[in-house]
């Protein structure tokens, strides 16, 4: 119930579940940002860069829930950059600057770029990448936002879910 960031092991179980839960913050946010543009899931192959337990893993499970094809690669990954050029949606969460290349980005894919560093970039490189792309989240002002914006929300559901609740006696 007050789990409003979503990160503990509850919560991330109930959400792997498909129950009812407060998701991660920041891949709830993604989720709420690709809904709200209209951004089809369901069949698209998505690449989830990284693997952290607030961020990759969590984003991985809710973009499965939406019925797309995910797969989760981190920047060990074998082949990384013929695994993007796959596909349709790429969320990097990788946690390194300018990390992810434009020629690793199919044309017409999505890019969600939920890194941020010192200097004001992303995980990926966006002047090169955002052109090749039918949508892209700035960075500043993309993602974080989101993430934000989803801890309020979920902590004023929280509080008007504990408002209509019987008190303890």
């Amino acid at each position: 119930d007050k789990d409003v960031d979503g990160v503990t092991t509850h919560g991330f179980g109930l959400m792997a579940m498909g129950e009812p839960a407060y998701g991660s913050a920041t891949p709830a946010g993604i989720m709420r940002l690709l809904a709200h543009y209209g951004v089809e899931l369901r069949g698209q192959h998505a690449v989830v860069i990284g693997r952290s337990p607030i961020l990759g893993k969590p984003v991985a499970l809710m973009l499965l829930n939406a019925d797309a094809t995910v797969t989760v690669c981190h920047s060990r990954t074998t082949d990384l950059a013929d695994i993007v050029r796959t596909a349709d949606v790429v969320v990097a969460a990788v946690g390194r600057s300018r990390f992810v290349q434009a020629d690793w980005i199919k044309p017409g894919a999505v890019i969600v770029d939920a890194g941020f560093h010192p200097d004001k970039s992303g995980d990926v490189d966006l002047d090169a990448a955002a052109p090749l792309s039918s949508a892209f989240t700035p960075v500043p002002g993309g993602v974080g936002p989101m993430t934000i914006n989803t801890l309020i929300l979920q902590t004023v559901e929280a509080a008007e879910r504990a408002s209509v609740r019987p008190a303890a006696t």
